[in-house]
């Protein structure tokens, strides 16, 4: 999967399209990430010992991968800032790295 978690990642699609936010959860089976800020729903919560008020609770509901762009953050790139597609590229020691695809820079998730 082209996402991991810690990435900023841009929505291309869906009511949340052209926001960012960090990818918080990745489901790698599902192909889908849940993004902080990103497509919240309403969850009712029964009142209990733990959550004694019960009500609403808002979270965020996780959306397609195929649906988010990790931002390039190298200063060079004509797409700084912005959401850019992802290719792998393999290093001289053999090691398999995620590159933009416009600059070809290596991305690397921010912790």
């Amino acid at each position: 999967m082209h996402v991991r978690k810690n990435d900023t990642v841009q929505v291309i699609a869906g009511d949340d399209a052209g926001k960012t936010g960090k990818v918080l959860n990745v489901m790698t089976k599902d192909m889908r990430v849940v993004v902080e800020g990103i497509n919240y729903i309403q969850k009712h919560v029964k009142r209990s010992e733990k959550n004694p008020q019960g009500g609403r609770m808002q979270k965020e509901a996780p959306v397609s991968s195929s649906n988010v762009l990790v931002i390039c953050r190298n200063k060079n790139c004509e797409k700084n800032g912005k959401g850019v597609r992802v290719k792998q590229k393999l290093l001289e020691n053999g090691d398999k790295v995620r590159a933009c695809y416009k600059c070809g820079s290596e991305i690397i998730a921010s912790e």
